[in-house]
């Protein structure tokens, strides 16, 4: 279907439901009754207060309750309500929740102000929520991880990348094929779209069996994002870190010149003086002279060098947000990336010749819209439109040269471009009554149109099994690309899910959904996924609570296996593998492309969409102002993504393949299978009187039989060997983050990384069956049975705040400094461990993850 038409179907399809929402909505306005009840939320100076949660629950039936949202002008209101006894409920991060006895008459009660006074530990930063006391409901499991804007600014987060900084609180098992799934402000997204100062929060592991997400919480990160504000705020940082402060790096012959400069801010208020329009500005500046530092061996010997990679990236935002009345608000926001990185891919084994250079660029436009229908229904409407350009190309169009290894060598045979135009489309509603709160929604995170046009490995790669075939001139391989490399293709991805949170008693609530996903390409279409929740607090303190879930979870590509599909399809490009070629030129001994067989990429018959069911239970303890938490987690994962060459040369003799037409056919199924559990202790909260944070300790084991969708096994006939441990598992893990206020001058931010090794495998480096594959292993030995060392990491931030008029207290304009220590104990974390035997690094590493590493940040914030 061309690109107009499908778009065409896209905006009917939005259109009807538009028109339904309007129409319910329309419906809904026509059935209220009762008085309305409204009020305003400050604090002691008298400053409105938004965002405010307020929960308005009757005295005599406690299954009956409202909830809203204070907005830009601290307003709130409830309409329709029964007159009689009320209990208020009013919080907001940074304040003492507040709880008042409320009367409300017949006609038209008088508006209500609450003051909100700051929370007593304000002095502190607060890593977790202020109120840690459990709650006996399926969605506030303790387990989860929440940081907000204050706790980002006082921990140490390499380079204010709060998304990476996080994300050592996922479970692995739990990510999806395409990757980490990113909720923005309730919104798929490949990126936060807002510079990092403009983030409200963020989240993981946040009610983790909900039907409205398609993956767990360990599985994906939700970002919060600043909302409007009654007066201006603004916040400006300047991140700085140069080499001589850095220790060096094990496998560098000098230390690597490195200078990393970030300038990033954001400002947010009103538009004009009616307080019900405001806007958010953002932006952020990286400038990074980087430095790859590669440690290779070639037939003269070692080989070290450093390798100039700077990079640029640039962020703008753009927010308008404007209340239409007290039930309805609507926002508008523009955002634009653009990137520039050189030398990529170059460092261990891969010489400076064989990097790429990378440019790209990003388009978003958004429109939100939030109404609350009724007292008891809220709509939440989300649509967003993006463009994206992707440019790589080849710093060198020589041929590419691959000594497993030890050296690569060449070009990189890199050079593609890609275009995507994306739609995303978001509606949530959520109806509470008495002792149920419904949600239901459609969640499009794709309906894409893509251009890519490749010409990768159009001069070819040979490949080697050591260096001395190397120097004996005998690859087992040459691989080589022509042909028309000008695709088009569509990715589509549709969801809907219907969820119930039930209430039976105040101590006890269910949560029962249905999630339906959809993606094109695959055929697949009964991806039903139910999910069910409880939480149960005994005992009339409710200080323990015990929680328990169980859901379905399907799977999605992403983009790179479609494209495959449609670019190797024989009537796109023409790529070719010739197994023990001559060399250097690969037929010299007879031959061409035009006489030999080219490869195809297909699904195989009946292909369906990995899912995972996971299951689990926890039980959660207050303990003072903190909560401990101890749960088992598992999962089992069925339909896993691999690929095979189901062409590949029958064996004993391997002389040749089954259909000589074709060379290799690699297959997309879905025949793996993957098992984790694990035991995990969470400690969130006010720990002691200066420190607050939270800490994760995991147990667990991980197995499995594919690497993912790309992953070929050794013999393509033969699955024996392939279940093994999967490339993530680690058996223990610890994690904290925690910030310290001893005092005046003592404000200490600490980050802490534990964790066992995780394991690769051993392989002769021989292609033996001829698939032009050098990734047997030896006899008996099956994947991932190899170890490596395991990590720790150790960051500090130390930070002080100037007020800068004094008089004003808590609204003086603050400036920031900071410093901060990565890695502080300069521990030697290694990676890409060499399992290849006929490699000269066998069994060592040949790459470390950053050495110490010193940062300076100086901040003004008002």
């Amino acid at each position: 279907m061309h690109l107009a038409g499908r778009f065409i179907k896209c905006g009917q399809f939005i259109f009807k439901f538009v028109a339904a929402f309007i129409l319910f909505s329309t419906l809904l306005f026509a059935q209220r009754g009762g008085v309305t009840f409204e009020g305003q939320v400050q604090d002691a100076t008298g400053a409105v207060i938004p965002n405010a949660t307020v929960l308005l629950v009757s005295a005599k039936n406690q299954t009956q309750f409202f909830s809203t949202t204070s907005d830009a002008a601290g307003k709130f209101r409830f309409q329709a309500i029964t007159p009689g006894a009320y209990k208020l409920t009013i919080k907001r991060e940074g304040f003492e929740p507040t709880e008042k006895a409320v009367e409300i008459a017949a006609g038209k009660p008088a508006a209500l102000t609450v003051v909100l006074p700051v929370a007593a530990v304000k002095e502190n930063v607060d890593v977790a929520n202020d109120d840690s006391r459990v709650a006996a409901q399926s969605a506030a499991n303790q387990d989860s991880i929440e940081v907000d804007q204050s706790a980002l600014e006082n921990l140490p987060i390499f380079d204010q990348n709060y998304v990476a900084a996080l994300s050592m609180f996922l479970d692995p098992s739990m990510i999806a094929t395409g990757g980490v799934s990113l909720v923005v402000d309730g919104i798929e997204a490949s990126k936060a779209g807002v510079s990092p100062s403009a983030i409200e929060r963020v989240k993981i592991n946040d009610d983790p069996y909900a039907a409205e997400f398609f993956r767990p919480g360990r599985g994906r990160i939700e970002i919060v994002t600043k909302q409007a504000a009654p007066e201006y705020h603004g916040t400006f940082n300047f991140i700085f870190r140069d080499y001589h402060l850095n220790a060096s790096d094990r496998f560098a012959s000098s230390k690597p010149p490195e200078q990393r400069r970030i300038f990033e801010g954001s400002l947010i208020g009103p538009i004009g003086r009616s307080g019900k329009t405001s806007f958010l500005i953002s932006g952020n500046r990286e400038e990074e002279d980087l430095q790859a530092v590669i440690f290779a061996r070639n037939a003269s010997g070692i080989v070290t060098g450093n390798v100039a990679t700077p990079q640029r990236n640039t962020e703008l935002a753009g927010r308008i947000s404007h209340v239409i009345n007290d039930r309805h608000n609507i926002a508008f926001q523009y955002s634009f990336q653009q990137d520039s990185n050189q030398n990529q891919n170059v460092g261990g084994v891969v010489l400076s010749t064989a990097g790429t250079n990378a440019s790209s660029r990003e388009d978003q436009y958004q429109f939100t819209d939030n109404l609350i229908i009724s007292p008891n229904l809220l709509s939440q409407l989300q649509i967003r439109w993006e463009t994206n350009h992707d440019l790589t190309e080849s710093t060198d169009p020589s041929q590419k040269l691959i000594v497993l290894d030890s050296f690569t060598g060449g070009g990189a045979q890199t050079n593609r471009y890609r275009a995507e135009k994306d739609v995303r489309f978001n509606w949530i509603l959520t109806w509470t009554k008495k002792n149920h709160t419904i949600k239901t929604g459609i969640n499009i995170p794709n309906i894409s149109h893509r251009l890519l046009l490749d010409t990768n490995n159009v001069g070819g790669t040979f490949f080697f099994s050591d260096l001395s075939s190397y120097a004996a001139n005998l690859p087992y391989a040459f691989t080589i690309q022509q042909g028309n490399g000008r695709v088009v293709f569509k990715q589509d991805e549709i969801g809907g899910f219907v969820q119930d949170e039930i209430k039976f008693k105040p101590n006890l609530s269910v949560m029962l959904g249905l999630r339906y996903d959809w993606q094109n390409a695959f055929g697949d279409n009964n991806n039903f996924a139910p999910r069910a929740s409880f939480a149960y607090a005994p005992g009339k303190r409710r200080k323990v609570v015990i929680r328990g879930g169980s859901g379905v979870f399907y799977d999605r590509t992403g983009g790179n296996p479609i494209s495959d599909l449609a670019r190797f399809d024989g009537g796109h490009i023409n790529s070719y593998v010739l197994t023990n070629p001559s060399y250097p030129n690969a037929f010299q001994n007879g031959g061409s492309l035009s006489s030999d067989p080219t490869n195809r990429v297909v699904l195989a018959p009946n292909v369906a969409i990995p899912f995972t069911v996971q299951y689990g239970v926890s039980v959660e303890r207050q303990l003072g102002k903190a909560t401990v938490s101890v749960g088992y987690r598992g999962s089992e994962s069925s339909n896993v993504f691999r690929s095979r060459d189901v062409n590949a040369p029958i064996g004993p003799s391997f002389v040749a393949r089954p259909d000589l037409t074709l060379g290799t056919v690699r297959q997309i199924e879905a025949t793996g299978s993957q098992q984790s559990n694990a035991l995990e202790i969470s400690l969130k909260g006010k720990i002691s009187k200066r420190i607050t944070g939270q800490a994760q300790y995991t147990f667990s084991k991980s197995m499995n039989d594919t690497n993912g969708i790309g992953f070929f096994p050794a013999n393509s006939y033969d699955l024996t060997g392939e279940w093994g441990r999967s490339d993530f598992d680690q058996r223990h893990r610890l994690n904290l983050l925690e910030v310290i206020n001893a005092g005046k001058f003592f404000n200490i931010g600490v980050g802490l990384s534990l964790a066992s090794a995780k394991p690769y495998t051993i392989t002769t480096g021989l292609d033996l069956n001829r698939d032009g594959f050098a990734n047997e292993r030896p006899a008996g030995v099956s994947r991932n049975s190899a170890r490596g060392p395991g990590y720790a990491d150790v960051d500090l931030r130390w930070s002080h705040d100037f007020k800068l008029m004094a008089s004003r207290k808590d609204k003086s304009p603050v400036a920031t400094m900071a410093f901060d220590a990565f890695n502080i104990f300069n521990r030697s974390n290694y990676v890409t461990f060499i399992g290849n035997q006929r490699s000269p690094f066998f069994g060592q590493p040949v790459a470390e993850l950053p050495s110490r590493k010193l940062q300076m940040t100086a901040r003004f914030k008002f």
